[in-house]
């Protein structure tokens, strides 16, 4: 059963502003404040700062509504390019939001001689705290919808169990964070364990078209293969890869210290 929920928060005159906006709006606040916050400690320029998270959450937004449209209805980008500017009403895919921020921030780190591990860290609660709200968001919008079953509670709440992830790995990068880990490794360890999470979790119980060798557990409403699951693998590989080499780089340079 769906919650009857108005996806409008308020209107100011003419213009409707939606909870999926706030929320993301809410994300991005939180995941500035916190680069700007640690990135001082570590006396990092705070005009880089302001304008790396600028950059970051422009071509992250776009990159993941580009994805989105790509990926679901590459139709617009002929016949309605206005449908693809509606952001607000929901549609936007992580994988394109995290490609664009990344590879935006990453040139302007790179271009102003800022160590890109030592940032990717502290992108990382912006992406837990922003994973955790567009999911509830995603209630709001009737969207993200889990699959029926033969249970009591009719569909799987997918946004709910979604939501749960990003606050686990979030709680779980404080944590980590009292460990002392090698720089880099916050970043690529949360995208490899939200990954896993997210496919075999979340995309397992998630309404979404099944691409390779479809099928749903009759009764149960799990799922395989939807095109996250199969997209999966590689991104595990490439996040462990940079996992292991960040550790390795740690163990390095402790070790030339020593001697």
């Amino acid at each position: 059963m769906l919650l009857d929920l108005n996806p409008i928060a308020f209107q100011i005159g003419p213009i409707a502003v939606r909870w999926y906006g706030i929320f993301m709006a809410l994300s991005f606040l939180l995941g500035s404040w916190y680069l700007y916050r640690e990135g001082l400690k570590k006396g990092i320029n705070e005009d880089f700062l302001l304008n790396l998270a600028i950059i970051a959450i422009f071509f992250g937004v776009v990159g993941a509504r580009l994805m989105f449209v790509l990926a679901n209805y590459p139709d617009w980008f002929v016949n309605d390019q206005l449908q693809i500017l509606k952001v607000y009403e929901g549609g936007l895919s992580w994988h394109g939001g995290l490609l664009g921020g990344l590879l935006s921030g990453w040139i302007y780190a790179r271009l102003k001689r800022v160590n890109v591990n030592q940032l990717l860290d502290m992108v990382v609660p912006g992406l837990g705290f922003g994973y955790f709200l567009v999911r509830i968001a995603n209630i709001f919008n009737q969207e993200v919808l889990g699959r029926h079953t033969d249970f009591f509670f009719d569909r799987w709440p997918a946004q709910l169990i979604g939501s749960a992830i990003g606050l686990i790995l979030l709680i779980r990068f404080f944590y980590i964070k009292t460990k002392n880990p090698p720089d880099g490794y916050q970043f690529w360890s949360f995208i490899f364990y939200h990954q896993i999470l997210r496919a075999v979790v979340e995309e397992t119980v998630r309404n979404n078209p099944l691409e390779v060798l479809g099928y749903v557990v009759p009764g149960w409403g799990l799922g395989f293969f939807t095109l996250t699951q199969i997209t999966t693998p590689p991104i595990l590989l490439i996040a462990y890869y940079f996992m292991r080499r960040t550790k390795a780089n740690k163990e390095f340079y402790s070790a030339k210290d020593s001697t």
